[in-house]
């Protein structure tokens, strides 16, 4: 079994799939390169996809994004009359979605708060 060290503070289970089973049956294998994309699934507690993000192998993902993309599908998921906005961290404002709201985005969030990137000091664990 191998360990990798930068990995040794992650508190849940990682798997391998060194047959590539599992990337054939979630379309995430280059059968030509014999190498499986970077595939990030984001899964409901209703067990529905609600975000897939595919990269190719040579660029890795971030992790604090991932982890804010997590706590914003956890805060619509347990506010289902919620939206985050691009950018969106805990505490930020959140919108209301309905047609009100179409092309007028800019009345409730600031361009500020759009392109803001202040991402919390997250830890695995």
């Amino acid at each position: 079994m191998k360990h990798e060290p930068l990995m040794k503070d992650v508190k849940f289970l990682l798997a391998s799939d060194p047959t590539g089973k599992v990337c054939r049956e979630y379309d995430m294998y280059m059968e030509d390169a014999g190498l499986a994309r970077r595939g990030l699934y984001i899964i409901n507690p209703d067990g529905i996809v609600v975000m897939l993000i595919a990269s190719e192998p040579p660029v890795g993902k971030s992790t604090p994004e991932i982890l804010r993309l997590l706590e914003a599908w956890k805060y619509v998921y347990e506010h289902p009359d919620e939206a985050c906005p691009a950018n969106w961290e805990p505490g930020k404002k959140t919108l209301k979605p309905g047609p009100e709201l179409v092309g007028s985005v800019g009345n409730y969030i600031t361009e500020k708060d759009l392109i803001s990137i202040t991402y919390a000091d997250y830890k695995l664990g």
